[in-house]
């Protein structure tokens, strides 16, 4: 069954969490596209009475011919988990359950192989440290230690941490550079494996997760060219296929669901190696 709010039911995060991320990349990107025509090749701009008007540069001339690219990045993430609770729920275990989006930070490297004038084939493994949370509500809950010794006297909230690896593969279609501008999309997979969890307090972090995960990966981007490197800030959107959900009986927590699959919205900020 499905959680007890329609909205948590969506594949997608609230509008203001995607909102405050499209505008955290607009500030971001705005100042830096005026600052990246200032460099290498002019172009003048000449007015009607023969005088210049404005001077523009084109940085990295040749950049996109080269066969391979390589760089690294830091990514601020938002991150929870899409659940399903257990059938009968909550009048079995008194127990609702909610997720709570969370922040996240990743940082990695990136490859990238050009394929043809357009397109791109882009490697970029990485580190992730996820804190996930799910909040548990009292229903009428009471503690049967007969059944269930190991059950809480109390709900509480439960936490996921984990460092995870991540083996993201990515298409990238590009679109014409303008000057040294230039949009792109990108889709691809990504495969990670959970390096171990962190568990600071034994009564919160009962619920547990799977090792690995495998999710589809979509965004879009902007390239700006500066002299020397390039900058590419880019919004991506992740959807895990694989339920992470880890049956148990041994706590209320467990027994209340029947499937976790993870759902993230990150802001990466790509910087490339301009040689």
């Amino acid at each position: 069954m499905a959680t007890p709010y329609l909205r948590h039911q969506l594949h997608l995060y609230s509008a203001k969490v995607v909102r405050y991320t499209l505008l955290a990349a607009a500030v971001l990107a705005l100042p830096l596209s005026v600052a990246a025509q200032k460099t290498n090749r002019s172009r003048a701009s000449i007015g009607r009475n023969g005088q210049v008007k404005s001077v523009t540069t084109d940085n990295l001339l040749g950049y996109d011919d080269r066969p391979l690219h390589l760089g690294l990045y830091v990514a601020p993430n938002f991150s929870r988990y899409l659940i399903e609770q257990a059938p009968g729920y909550p009048e079995q275990e008194k127990v609702s359950a909610n997720s709570i989006i969370s922040p996240g930070f990743s940082v990695g490297f990136l490859g990238e192989l050009r394929l043809g004038e357009y397109g791109a084939l882009t490697f970029a493994p990485g580190v992730s440290f996820l804190t996930r949370r799910i909040e548990f509500k009292d229903q009428g809950y009471v503690q049967d230690v007969t059944r269930y010794p190991n059950d809480p006297k109390e709900i509480e909230d439960q936490e996921i941490g984990s460092t995870q690896v991540d083996f993201p593969l990515l298409f990238k279609l590009k679109s014409q550079r303008r000057r040294n501008t230039r949009v792109y999309l990108v889709a691809g997979v990504k495969p990670s494996l959970n390096m171990g969890g962190r568990r600071k307090d034994p009564e919160v972090n009962l619920l547990q997760a799977a090792d690995s995960d495998f999710a589809i990966e979509y965004g879009v981007g902007l390239d700006l060219f500066y002299p020397f490197f390039k900058f590419s800030p880019e919004l991506r959107f992740s959807n895990g296929l694989k339920n992470l959900y880890v049956p148990s009986t041994n706590d209320v927590y467990s027994r209340s669901l029947q499937s976790m699959k993870s759902n993230t919205v990150t802001l990466y900020l790509n910087i490339w190696s301009g040689r």
